[in-house]
């Protein structure tokens, strides 16, 4: 399981990368005289690599409009650039796309012509990162796999915007300013396959509703939360990283077997007002409980099986599985208890 579970987490990390490195190479490599070949088609504004001929640069150029796209690309670079609106006309022909990069430019959603971006039939990964928005652009393509909206203004989620997006596997809308009331019971319906979801750095102060069913990755660092709903995480089976640093959680806030979820492989939560280490699983393998307000470890009430089986290591299937532990930043004093190395027998650093 949990080989299966990272298998997936690199295929959804990664992805970006390999084409980037890939189509860099050519632009870094290629002879110029070689260039000509595909000038015919090429917006002169832009650089069309000719050993990825479905590929379009035209990133870092000052364009204010988007040119018109020809029909072989798949791949379309437009980051930094000063665009502040997205209309049908330069996608005319672009019937192919599969990867829109709109980064670092200034849209808003009035710039959005209506219906343009479901029209893109094939469109995989939409990009709009570092823009002006200020609510999530509806309608989006039914096929979309990734959508990236981080570091907008968005503050409100039209209902019903996520319900055709079946396919798609990562949401980021860290670093907007989303409240609790932006997210109601039926805001991510018909995310059935979400396997990341990022709302990191908006102004929630609870922990938001009816997350999908599949998510794996949940990131809610820097929010405002103080309290974990009693078997909040019972909705989300197969959550794997969970992320909540830099919130508001005491240890009144969280319930007695809160985060003791045996799907939870990597723990974060730094930065808080916690004066004791919650109850774990046993199938744990990274804790981060850094700079809270801890003065004392004891093993044998934080270890998740007894000590006597925990001593009997190798005898048992449940021996606890945690391999890092951070606890910097609290009050507490080395040496590290005894109990604790007893306890989890795994565990390569400790840092305190």
């Amino acid at each position: 399981m949990t080989l299966k579970v990272y298998t997936s987490l690199l295929l959804l990390f990664l992805v970006n990368s390999v084409w980037t490195r890939t189509v860099r190479q050519v632009y870094d490599e290629m002879d110029p005289e070689q260039w000509s070949h595909y000038s015919f088609e090429c917006p002169q504004e832009c650089f069309c690599p000719p050993s990825f001929p479905n590929a379009l640069y035209c990133d870092n150029k000052g364009l204010k409009e988007i040119p018109a796209i020809p029909a072989r690309i798949w791949y379309l670079y437009l980051q930094n650039n000063l665009i502040e609106t997205v209309t049908e006309k330069p996608f005319v022909n672009a019937t192919h796309l599969r990867w829109i990069n709109l980064n670092k430019n200034k849209i808003t959603n009035s710039g959005i012509e209506s219906g343009v971006l479901s029209k893109l039939k094939r469109l995989l990964y939409l990009f709009l990162e570092d823009n002006e928005l200020e609510e999530v652009p509806a309608p989006l393509p039914g096929g979309l796999e990734q959508l990236r909206l981080a570091r907008n203004k968005i503050s409100r989620i039209p209902e019903g915007v996520f319900s055709n997006l079946e396919n798609l596997t990562m949401l980021d809308l860290h670093q907007n300013s989303l409240l609790d009331s932006a997210l109601q019971s039926d805001t991510f319906q018909g995310l059935n396959n979400l396997m990341q979801l990022n709302i990191a750095k908006n102004s929630l102060k609870k922990m938001p509703l009816s997350i999908p069913a599949n998510t794996l990755q949940l990131f809610l660092d820097n929010n405002s939360i103080e309290v974990i709903p009693e078997n909040y995480f019972s909705a989300i089976p197969k959550v794997t990283f969970l992320r909540l640093n830099y919130n508001k959680l005491s240890d009144d806030g969280i319930p007695p077997n809160g985060f003791n979820v045996s799907s939870i492989l990597d723990l974060q939560l730094s930065h808080n007002q916690l004066t004791k280490i919650p109850l774990i699983n046993a199938q744990l393998e990274h804790l981060h409980l850094d700079h809270n307000r801890i003065k004392s470890v004891n093993g044998t009430q934080i270890c998740p099986v007894s000590i006597a089986l925990a001593e009997d290591y190798g005898l048992y299937g449940n021996t606890p599985r945690l391999r890092y532990l951070r606890l910097d930043g609290n009050e507490i004093q080395p040496p590290i208890p005894l109990d604790i190395m007893t306890c989890f027998r795994l565990l390569q650093a400790v840092v305190i």
